[in-house]
């Protein structure tokens, strides 16, 4: 589905026991990844832990499977009311929940803020017990583009890009979630991996792998010199991917940031930039001369 490659379940599914072992507590995924074999993956690991008290946050992908969510498109084409309830339920099944903490759904765009069915479909939602929470995820790069939603009262949580490169949400996003008592869930921190500073400029994915279209060969070697600039920000004995979410963790707006987590180790140095201390004011306001003004948007 045009997503990321080369994933093992048995990998996947030893990161997750290792991050509830580690006292990680809030799980994000979509039934969209890998048409629900996240979503399963992550039951698996859920039925184990019923005992704990685990978050679990997903996605209604749209009906048109487009992204991201353009003005011209019609919510009775992208999200009508029976494909949000059905979407819902095989989510919960693939889950093995009756119901979710969080439903978000996985596109939108301001232009359907004052439609009325919207009020309905979430007031089923919660109303029904199919989830206790309700939220949007925004397209990328156009963080002011669900203020309008936020502001109708009827979510509860807001998905955006936000990293040491996209700082752009904290001009109006974050303050209208400050006022509103909004939750904030910061994606996409490690800039879709160039922030790990693991990539090279001769990398190469697999056929039909989307990084495809994030990491062209144009873009790839800009991308690279920015993280550079970034590496040379480092203090000793401090790690790219430390920095990247102690950054944003460091925001006072932001709830909880969702880096990937495919293999145990990526989560054991995810969790370790979990351990309340943050940057200096000092630090942050250095670390801002990163901001990178992207106008473009990809999937």
């Amino acid at each position: 589905m045009g997503g990321w490659t080369d994933s093992n379940d048995d990998e996947s599914i030893a990161a997750l026991e290792r991050a509830v072992e580690l006292g990680c507590t809030f799980f994000d995924t979509a039934l969209a990844y890998g048409d629900g074999r996240s979503e399963r993956l992550l039951g698996q690991v859920l039925a184990r832990h019923r005992d704990s008290r685990l978050i679990v946050a997903t996605k209604i992908p749209p009906k048109t499977y487009q992204w991201p969510a353009l003005a011209e498109y019609h919510p009775d084409d992208v999200f009508p009311a029976e494909h949000v309830r059905a979407a819902t339920e095989t989510s919960l099944r693939n889950l093995g929940l009756s119901s979710v903490d969080l439903q978000q759904f996985h596109v939108w765009h301001d232009a359907w803020a004052t439609d009325d069915r919207w009020h309905r479909m979430v007031d089923n939602l919660k109303r029904e017990g199919l989830a206790r929470a309700v939220g949007i995820s925004l397209n990328r790069w156009e963080p002011e583009n669900g203020i309008a939603a936020l502001r109708t009262g009827l979510f509860d949580s807001v998905q955006v890009v936000y990293n040491l490169f996209d700082q752009d949400p904290e001009d109006e996003l974050f303050p209208v979630c400050r006022e509103l008592d909004i939750a904030v869930i910061a994606r996409v921190p490690f800039d879709e991996g160039s922030l790990t500073g693991a990539m090279t400029g001769d990398m190469t994915w697999p056929d039909g792998d989307w990084r495809h279209l994030y990491f062209p060969p144009d873009k790839l070697l800009e991308i690279l010199d920015r993280v550079d600039d970034v590496r040379a920000d480092l203090l000793p004995g401090e790690t790219m991917t430390d920095l990247a979410l102690r950054f944003i963790l460091s925001n006072p707006d932001v709830s909880t940031v969702i880096p990937g987590m495919r293999r145990a180790r990526h989560v054991e140095a995810n969790v370790a930039a979990s351990d309340g201390r943050k940057l200096s004011a000092e630090r942050l306001s250095s670390l801002r001369r990163h901001r990178w003004k992207r106008t473009h948007v990809v999937l």
